[in-house]
């Protein structure tokens, strides 16, 4: 098949095609970089010509609220309508575990719009949501650290490898469109003050983990909202084992 990776250079998007080419398929990265653009459209109906499946890993480059929304209906929406006309057969849509239960997150906010347009698109879909990544949580530490202290809640997240999630989305580009969920997390369950003590003892700095229920972006989100429920299908690579090997 003849797979199109947006954001096919980024973290994600790079290791889909990866993995897609080492399947023996046509897995095409596009961004910006290669010529590709969705939020004006450039590029896009070259790029799809004789394309059967389409994955979506771009990014927001602003966690902001009004340009993330932007940003994710407008690529959504250019990229949707011009797979109608290259008669794409499968659309694949990477989003978050637990996104639609967050009101007070804007970036959370852009990103159901985002579902919402796939699902109104008209072209068979599968929406790929997982908890959050294990790359993320040494960022997250960073941004809530005061002097000597990373100052974190104790909210419940099921993180996953980007290996993981990777593997994940080009399975599902190999199948058919679902036209719902599926959902992938990491195999435990942490409080994110746990993660970050469990960071640091892996790798010391001489910072110190205190809890604070208010502190940072997740700051409030209820038990069960982040980790998905018993259902929720579970990769392998646990968290401590990742931290040894990177």
């Amino acid at each position: 098949m003849k797979i199109v990776v947006v954001g096919g250079t980024g973290r994600i998007g790079s290791q889909v095609v990866t993995l897609l080419q080492d399947r023996g398929h046509e897995a095409v990265a596009a961004a910006p970089s290669t010529g590709v653009d969705t939020l004006t459209g450039e590029g896009l109906t070259e790029v799809l010509k004789g394309a059967d499946v389409v994955v979506d890993v771009a990014n927001s480059p602003s966690f902001e609220k009004e340009a993330a929304l932007d940003f994710f209906t407008r690529a959504t929406r250019n990229l949707t309508a011009a797979e109608r006309e290259a008669g794409v057969r499968h659309h694949v849509a990477l989003s978050i575990i637990g996104v639609d239960e967050v009101p007070g997150l804007g970036y959370y906010l852009a990103k159901v719009a985002q579902e919402e347009a796939v699902r109104g698109s008209g072209v068979p879909f599968s929406i790929v949501r997982v908890g959050q990544f294990f790359e993320f949580v040494a960022p997250v530490m960073d941004l809530t650290t005061q002097g000597q202290e990373v100052r974190l809640p104790s909210t419940q997240l099921r993180p996953i490898a980007a290996a993981d999630v990777a593997a994940v989305v080009a399975e599902t580009a190999l199948g058919e469109p679902v036209n719902g969920l599926r959902l992938k997390a990491g195999p435990e369950v942490h409080r994110l003050d746990r993660l970050a003590e469990l960071t640091l003892a892996a790798r010391p700095d001489g910072r110190t983990v205190v809890t604070d229920e208010s502190a940072g972006m997740f700051a409030g989100i209820p038990d069960g909202v982040l980790t998905g429920d018993d259902a929720v299908d579970t990769a392998a690579t646990r968290y401590e084992n990742w931290l040894r090997r990177n």
